[in-house]
């Protein structure tokens, strides 16, 4: 099982986050923010991997701090999870249409960090939400995982669209990278022989 547990304690925030990449989707994920439990419960369902994350917060200031420590202890727990990354596919490609939205990912589990960000969410919130915080946990996620991650939106005009179908896009090339690749079960894919 590749599976990972990681607690964050900070001034701020106080996170806990479990994963297992070999998973069905299954997630209970409770960060006292509905808009992004809800994206959280998208990342884990379409991506196969099963997640559980708690998180307190300093909420009286804004969801920040939860939304990008989140993404920092999820990050460290994928990497966790990979280990040496023997046998897994590595890249990951989606194109995700939802209603209006269209958005496409591409990602490498490279062990470089990188974000390309071409997403533009036209309202300043989505309910309470604050969409620039959508940024701001890929960021983290990418940072920590160790991942290339390039988000593009093609078309939208729904920020709730748009943001979901970031994160829906997101999972499903997520799901692709982690698999194991059953021509090459045994090796690193990288000619440096790590990752």
């Amino acid at each position: 099982m590749r599976s990972a547990q990681i607690s964050r304690q900070t001034a701020e925030t106080e996170i806990s986050v479990e994963v297992n990449l070999d998973g069905t989707g299954q997630y209970d994920n409770q960060t006292g923010v509905g808009f992004f439990d809800h994206m959280l419960d998208q990342l884990a369902r379409h991506s196969l991997i099963d997640m559980t994350v708690r998180a307190k917060g300093d909420y009286h200031i804004d969801d920040h701090h939860t939304v990008e420590d989140t993404g920092i202890a999820l990050g460290q727990a994928l990497t966790q999870a990979l280990g040496d990354k023997k046998g897994i596919r590595r890249y990951g490609e989606c194109h995700l249409p939802m209603d209006d939205a269209q958005v496409r990912c591409a990602l490498d589990l490279s062990a470089r960090p990188f974000l390309i960000w071409n997403v533009g969410l036209p309202t300043p919130k989505i309910g309470t939400f604050d969409t620039e915080l959508v940024r701001e946990f890929f960021q983290a996620f990418s940072t920590h995982g160790g991942i290339t991650l390039h988000i593009d939106q093609i078309h939208g005009f729904n920020s709730h669209h748009i943001a979901e179908a970031a994160f829906k896009a997101v999972a499903r090339a997520l799901r692709q990278a982690v698999e194991t690749d059953p021509r090459k079960a045994d090796a690193i894919p990288s000619t440096k022989g790590a990752l």
